[in-house]
């Protein structure tokens, strides 16, 4: 394999897909989705790559090469509603996909990062920044995973992995639009992120040289509604 090696999950749509197809241009790509059918037109789409295909909340994980030289985690699950009407299996399902899952894929991944001294990349969110009234659960699993790749970063930097949190402000994206039609608002794409906006961030951390990391990014729309 000539090209450097990236796993991106949540790579059938959304941000996901807009970061595997960047880093198609220079990388071989494991494609990652829960389904063959989900993840076949992205790995298609690109000169050199594979399908990883699991739900990383349930199923065993695929294998994994011995070098990796980035993992970007992209998957992900929103959530909404105020605490006094959401119940324990929905907190559950939440961080099992948005915490427990990005653990454990690491965990498994690391002797290929450490081999590779490669880069972790947590896509996040602007709830892992700040919380807002209604959104308690979702901004509970990406708080849960900043302190995750906080103590990651710390802990792998003797073996020069590098880890990185990018916390994308609302992105016009299949989540979005389910999200901003469940609180009633009209779906203007004036105000959220173009996917290949956030991919481009994730390209200029991976592009950075490995003497530096950048620890934590935001990027948010230009426009915000109603400012």
């Amino acid at each position: 394999m000539d090209r450097p090696i990236a796993l991106v999950t949540g790579a059938s749509r959304g941000i996901g897909r807009a970061v595997a197809l960047d880093l198609g241009r220079t990388h071989h790509v494991l494609v990652g989705g829960r389904t063959a059918a989900a993840v076949a037109p992205v790995v298609a789409a690109l000169p050199s790559a594979e399908p990883f295909v699991a739900d990383l909340a349930t199923d065993p994980l695929p294998a994994l090469p011995d070098r990796l030289d980035v993992l970007v985690h992209s998957a992900g699950v929103d959530s909404s509603g105020r605490v006094a009407d959401t119940d324990r299996a929905e907190w559950e399902r939440v961080l099992g996909v948005n915490v427990v899952a990005v653990a454990d894929l690491t965990r498994a991944a690391l002797p290929a990062l450490r081999a590779a001294q490669g880069l972790v990349v947590a896509v996040n969110s602007g709830a892992g920044l700040t919380a807002s009234p209604g959104g308690a659960v979702y901004a509970a699993s990406k708080f849960a995973l900043r302190a995750f790749t906080d103590a990651l970063r710390e802990e792998e930097r003797g073996a020069g992995v590098r880890v990185s949190s990018v916390h994308p402000g609302r992105t016009d994206s299949d989540m979005q639009q389910e999200k901003v039609a469940g609180e009633g608002d009209e779906y203007d794409t004036r105000y959220y992120l173009d996917p290949a906006s956030v991919a481009a961030v994730v390209r200029t951390v991976v592009d950075l040289p490995a003497g530096g990391t950048v620890e934590t990014v935001s990027v948010r729309p230009t426009r915000i509604r109603g400012r």
